[in-house]
């Protein structure tokens, strides 16, 4: 149903699809954006300046205000688009795996924008995608037909600046997240390295020194297995935890169950306990997570295991330094491979680890999970933030939810 007002057209219609190439520009120098300048969340991401006789042949043209949208898979499905502006001379060239669309007069810029970004012209467009596998296109057609409601250009506009409004929160919170991240890792640096000391309990600097000691004195450790010993996962076996399941102090959960065979009469001493610290072996080498009270008393595949000592070592302090900057390039520094990293075991107990007293590894343990706390509250709030304008763009978009246009709106 047309809402009152609105008119179906094809997108066609309302704006130029692939327009003809522009004239060189005074001076010459023009934008040039190539694929991965752009995010998949519809934002350009930098470009570079060159000269209109370098990229006036073989590459796609664009002005000002056009808006550009990806044509191969994955990039189409993905999100990749943007609309353009400041460009230099206000004129680009880019990637031929673009589509620009440009619109036309009583169209405004950024609704044609907003429309490319609704799920439900990227999901028509995948269904609609010709070419081979690994090369699918959307075609120019498909968007010259493409249907929408329209309305009015005051509408439009309105419509566009609430979604722009969403769009800078969602950009700010972006920002920082970006920025409490940094924090994170520059307060791990000082911390863990005892360049920046914390307050005891008596609110005096900690001052005693750290000492410095081998993994192997302050812990066991061993390799998890290294073969699953059957061909086949069975229902009534051990949870099972993978290096690609762990991340700096999380291991994902939801995809670690998995279930293997019973192992032998060793399996119990193999268990990993809470509190047991596991390393990634091969690939992102270093990077560390504890086992907790979900996961006391599975087993890890190939994955180094801490138990720590827990006179000497919390073992989320452990975990920590595993995963501090300083850390993970000793452990890239001491593995083997050509291309995926392999850190063996005789090397990691090697490893050196710089302890202050058990109240100080609390503390400074308190602190860096505060700060993670703080931007897994800010990705939620972005993931919030994000299906929200999902959810009011579908509304607006639709003329499902109306907006109200003021005389001063449309003069």
């Amino acid at each position: 149903m047309v809402p009152n007002g609105w008119t179906l057209e094809n997108l066609g219609d309302i704006c130029f699809i692939n327009p003809k190439k522009m004239t060189k520009p005074e001076g010459g120098e023009v934008s040039f954006i190539a694929m991965n300048q752009l995010s998949e969340g519809g934002q350009l991401i930098s470009g570079i300046t060159k000269h209109y006789d370098e990229v006036s042949k073989g590459f796609t043209s664009f002005k000002d205000d056009d808006v550009l949208v990806a044509k191969i898979t994955p990039c189409f499905e993905n999100g990749k688009g943007a609309l353009v502006r400041n460009l230099v001379n206000g004129l680009g060239f880019g990637s031929t795996e673009f589509h620009v669309l440009r619109s036309k007069k009583n169209t405004c810029p950024e609704f044609i924008y907003y429309l490319t970004r609704t799920t439900e012209l990227r999901a028509k467009g995948e269904m609609n995608m010709q070419g081979s596998a690994g090369h699918r296109r959307v075609t120019a057609d498909y968007f010259h037909s493409y249907k929408v409601k329209t309305p009015p250009l005051p509408e439009q506009r309105k419509i566009a600046n609430i979604l722009g409004t969403w769009d800078k929160a969602i950009s700010i919170t972006e920002r920082l997240i970006d920025n409490s991240k940094q924090q994170k890792k520059a307060l791990m640096q000082q911390l863990l390295t005892g360049k920046k000391r914390l307050l005891d309990d008596s609110e005096e600097p900690f001052e005693a020194q750290w000492e410095e000691a081998k993994l192997s004195d302050i812990g066991k450790v061993s390799i998890g297995l290294v073969t699953t010993m059957t061909k086949h996962y069975v229902k009534d076996g051990v949870p099972l935890i993978r290096n690609s399941d762990i991340k700096p102090n999380i291991i994902k959960k939801a995809k670690m169950l998995r279930l293997c065979a019973d192992f032998s009469s060793s399996y119990d001493s193999r268990k990993l306990k809470k509190g047991d610290v596991v390393t990634v072996h091969t690939g992102e080498v270093g990077v560390s997570a504890v086992i907790d009270d979900e996961l006391d008393g599975c087993m890890g595949f190939a994955t180094l295991n801490t138990r720590p000592n827990i006179n000497k070592v919390n073992p989320e302090y452990l975990s920590w330094y595993f995963n501090s900057e300083l850390f993970i390039y000793w452990c890239i520094s001491m593995s083997t491979g050509d291309g995926r990293q392999n850190l063996n075991l005789k090397d990691f107990v090697k490893a050196k680890v710089h302890l202050p007293s058990l109240l100080e590894q609390e503390k400074i343990v308190a602190v860096l999970v505060n700060a993670d706390n703080e931007i897994q509250l800010l990705e939620q709030q972005l993931a919030d933030l994000k299906q929200e304008k999902k959810a009011l763009m579908q509304q607006l978009l639709t003329g499902k939810r109306r907006v109200k246009i003021d005389e001063a709106e449309v003069a």
